[in-house]
């Protein structure tokens, strides 16, 4: 798959004027989309998705203005997957994420975030050479869990023993299902559903979406947990523009925007009847939004 042209039914569903690009960043193969010159906006994505993600915001974007970045995990979409099980942690996709960004941006730039996208990209966007001018924060968790949290049921599931194997790697779960965390449970479905599951059709490199699940904190221990007090000091700081643009129909997230938007009172908060990945639902008011930002 690496370093292979995209499917053609999946370059049908890419807005014109969006290429699709591949860079050696550590011995990974990172694919990533891009478009415009200008202000850099680098877009951060989650589990189990991948850049497409961002294909529509990316199209109500003037590339005058902006340069739109939007990279793939590694293990998702068309990015290297890697072998080994114990890559998945916050620690290494903050590295890999961070050479990316130290190699394709050459200014000051906007970070939008979404699901893992938001700890990962905001770490990565923490130790960058250059400075974040705004933020844009959707569905994400950038905060470790409160004393008395329990985890989600997804989530737990997650870490039963052989059941969540066949479930995740076998079944295709969650990514063939993702309209069922929508709040619009029609906008993934067809062949948008179809390019979220394909780069994870092999059962030989679709680990990902478990292992991401995993790095989900389940006590206070957790590896994940030193890593989003990291965010959440950072976040608190920060004083440039931000907004919280939020899918309160989100099974997963949904109830954690004002846990966002107290770290960060002066954040513009916004709630709307969207899911989980909220790309797919609100693309136009996403872009607005990042438009907004007063940088």
């Amino acid at each position: 798959m690496e370093n292979k042209p995209l499917p053609q039914f999946i370059k049908d569903q890419i807005p014109s004027g969006i290429e699709s690009k591949y860079i050696d960043v550590d011995g990974f193969s990172i694919h990533y989309l891009e478009k415009g010159k200008g202000i850099p906006v680098f877009m951060m994505h989650g589990n189990p998705t991948w850049s497409f993600l961002y294909r529509n915001i990316m199209n109500e974007l003037d590339p005058e203005i902006y340069h739109c970045i939007a990279p793939d995990l590694p293990g998702l979409g068309f990015s290297s997957k890697p072998d080994s099980p114990n890559f998945h942690t916050l620690g290494n996709h903050q590295n890999i994420i961070t050479s990316f960004l130290n190699k394709v941006i050459d200014q000051d730039f906007i970070f939008v975030g979404q699901d893992w996208g938001g700890p990962i990209g905001l770490l990565a966007s923490m130790n960058n050479k250059f400075k974040m001018k705004g933020m844009v924060l959707l569905n994400t968790m950038i905060r470790p869990p409160k004393k008395d949290f329990k985890p989600t049921l997804f989530h737990s599931f997650s870490r039963i023993p052989l059941l969540s194997d066949v479930v995740f790697r076998v079944a295709g779960f969650p990514q063939k299902y993702l309209g069922m965390v929508q709040g619009d449970k029609k906008s993934i479905k067809g062949e948008v559903s179809k390019a979220y599951s394909w780069p994870l059709k092999d059962l030989n490199s679709n680990q990902a979406p478990l292992l991401l699940s995993r790095m989900v904190p389940n006590n206070h221990d957790h590896p994940s947990v030193k890593y989003l007090k990291m965010t959440e000091e950072f976040a608190s700081a920060y004083t440039g523009p931000v907004s919280i643009f939020w899918g309160k129909k989100d099974p997963v997230l949904g109830r954690l925007s004002s846990a966002h938007h107290n770290l960060m009172p002066h954040a513009k908060l916004t709630i709307t009847d969207g899911g989980h990945f909220i790309q797919e639902e609100y693309p136009k008011l996403i872009a607005e939004e990042i438009k907004s930002l007063k940088i």
